[in-house]
């Protein structure tokens, strides 16, 4: 689906605010309510709007290390093995990439045991050769909503 300036500029309120009302979206875009409405409804349909959740700060949660972690994997298991480590509980996201590693991953712990326990749970997986993982020492920006521009 393409989208335009109205379907952007409600994109855009929604990322800011997923609760607002049709009603204090349509005086927000200058439109009717049922246009708003059908405008979102089509968007959420054609899977733009995957979904409406809270922005949570996790650090405030106990999670407060952060690991970003490179992983090679056997030639021709990559989607496999990407597939089982995105199940894991801690995994926040799941890259596939380019240069000398094949994967990287995303990840956020309470303590040093959950880091070194997702580690050497990382390395039983099948096809894994090899992980690489980096703890996180301070965080200057971690937001994942993509910034809306006008076309």
């Amino acid at each position: 689906m393409k989208t335009d300036a109205l379907d952007r500029s409600l994109l855009k309120e929604l990322e800011l605010d997923g609760r607002q009302s049709f009603r204090d979206l349509a005086k927000k875009t200058g439109v009717s309510v049922v246009t708003v409405a059908q405008r979102v409804r089509k968007m959420e349909q054609d899977g733009i709007i995957r979904g409406y959740s809270g922005l949570i700060n996790q650090e405030k949660l106990g999670y407060e290390i952060t690991t970003i972690t490179e992983v090679t994997v056997s030639k021709g298991k990559l989607v496999e093995v990407q597939e089982k480590i995105a199940r894991m509980n801690s995994v926040c996201a799941v890259y596939d990439v380019t240069g000398i590693e094949d994967s990287i991953v995303i990840s956020k712990f309470r303590n040093r045991d959950e880091v070194s326990r997702f580690a050497k749970e990382l390395l039983t997986i099948p096809h894994v050769e090899r992980t690489n993982t980096h703890l996180v020492l301070n965080t200057y920006k971690e937001d994942f909503r993509y910034p809306l521009l006008s076309e």
